[in-house]
């Protein structure tokens, strides 16, 4: 029998695994670990690989060609992004690589939404006073969401989605991207990174991280912003140069920020840890520690339909390419080894 092994495989996630294998007759085993050097071993007598993890499964320049020698011919990501695997040295071990480009982009949107929202109302510093028995509102008068601008810079298909959203809700929407979609010149107007930058009061990030984007937002571009905008990210952790973020947070270069991906974020995110010890992640000590920042930790894809529609869609490729068939997920391969996180 065919047989898949679904690795980091989360509670939430089992059920969909179970039912999927069930309908194909297809033996699919879930493992709680990511795949590492460590676990690769438990990856012998599989035909294939449902994946989804946040850091690079080895440093080694043969981890591939190990994977090819256990007889392994295909890696299915649970995911959109790809920034984790070697799609090099992928291909050049005949190991193809799939993703799910769009599990629920209604998903990402809405915690987007809910980010923007808890930063307009200042609901962290709602919050702060609260837990210090101060009710007061001085300081802290709200603009609504009608009377403010939202750049997106990213209008794929989440982006799309964040832009119908507060269109709806009676915002100026501009948009920046590579290859803009006039589909959607009714609802948005699509500018420069820059004019973005300069007329936002909210600048929203829905990118892939790729070597194109690394770094995307750094000091320079945080400069150009209102010092009464709000940042958001909930695309991957490496577009934002984090210590720029930090920077202009602490300059009050802009007014606060919203995180739900964060550089370095796998030894955090997804993770239980000892309430007791200290975090070594100096990037989020020093955003946590700000009243302005809502952190979040890498939940936009946590929905019921995300989560069912990736585990499914993963399997659903990883069987076709197994079964030698093919995927319209498949993602050719270039060399992006320099900016794995």
């Amino acid at each position: 029998m065919t047989s898949i092994a679904v690795y980091h495989c989360i509670e939430e996630e089992q059920p969909f695994a179970e039912q999927w294998a069930a309908d194909h007759g297809i033996q699919v085993t879930c493992f709680p670990f990511e795949l590492h050097e460590d676990t690769l071993h438990t990856i012998e007598g599989f035909d294939g690989i449902s994946y989804k993890q946040r850091s690079a499964p080895s440093n080694r320049p043969d981890f591939y060609q190990r994977l090819n020698a256990y007889g392994i011919r295909q890696i299915a990501l649970r995911s959109a992004g790809y920034d984790t695997i070697d799609l090099m040295e992928a291909a050049r071990n005949h190991i193809r690589v799939t993703n799910v480009p769009s599990y629920s982009p209604s998903a990402v949107a809405e915690l987007t939404l809910a980010h923007i929202m808890r930063l307009i109302r200042h609901v962290p510093q709602f919050d702060d006073r609260a837990s210090r028995h101060d009710f007061s509102v001085y300081g802290l008068i709200s603009r609504e969401i009608s009377e403010l601008t939202i750049g997106i810079i990213g209008v794929g298909r989440i982006g799309s989605t964040v832009a119908r959203i507060f269109h709806a809700l009676g915002a100026t929407v501009l948009g920046n991207d590579i290859a803009p979609n006039h589909e959607l010149d009714d609802i948005l107007t699509w500018v420069s990174k820059d004019e973005l930058l300069a007329r936002a009061d909210v600048v929203t990030m829905h990118t892939y991280l790729d070597a194109t984007t690394r770094h995307l937002m750094d000091a320079s571009q945080f400069a150009q912003m209102k010092p009464t905008a709000y940042f958001v990210n909930n695309s991957r952790g490496g577009v934002v140069d984090t210590p720029a973020l930090i920077d202009a947070l602490n300059r009050r270069e802009i007014a606060g920020a919203a995180i739900d991906v964060l550089e370095g974020e796998a030894t955090l995110f997804g993770n239980k840890l000892d309430a007791e010890q200290p975090l070594d992640n100096p990037y989020y000590n020093a955003l946590h520690a700000m009243e302005n920042v809502v952190i979040t930790p890498h939940i936009a894809f946590f929905t019921d339909i995300a989560v069912k529609n990736m585990v499914w869609q993963s399997l659903d490729d990883a069987l076709a390419l197994i079964t030698g068939g093919t995927s319209p997920h498949e993602i050719a391969p270039y060399d992006n080894q320099s900016h794995i996180k």
